[in-house]
């Protein structure tokens, strides 16, 4: 069973970093996509950031020059890395993997950045 295990959420300021951890504990390898998606109070969950096992990274435009997504295979996790982050950035953030058409998703971790 594939777990998802983020942590590193918290509360900052305008204009703070933070990176965030996601823990496969070895349950899932060679996915064919991992990223991040958030979901702020009453709005829809929205892509942030996404890898493929190609190479090739989508980032959301609100993003772009301030988030970058990183992996160590052999930990099985990967990481968000959130610089220069806006109230606008505030929301759960949830880590995703993709193999074989198969989507998995962790719990998710508070990110609230104060203005």
């Amino acid at each position: 069973q594939v777990q998802l295990v983020e942590s590193g959420g918290g509360l900052v300021e305008t204009g703070a970093s933070l990176r965030l951890s996601c823990d496969s504990k070895g349950t899932i390898s060679l996915a064919n996509a991992m990223g991040w998606y958030r979901q702020a109070p009453g709005k829809q969950r929205e892509m942030v950031i996404v890898m493929t096992s190609s190479g090739k990274t989508t980032y959301a435009d609100s993003v772009k020059g301030r988030f970058t997504i990183s992996e160590d295979p052999a930990k099985g996790a990967q990481y968000l890395e959130m610089t220069n982050l806006k109230p606008e950035d505030t929301g759960v953030y949830y880590c995703y993997a993709e193999k074989h058409g198969d989507e998995f998703w962790g719990q998710g971790t508070q990110v609230t950045v104060s203005s």
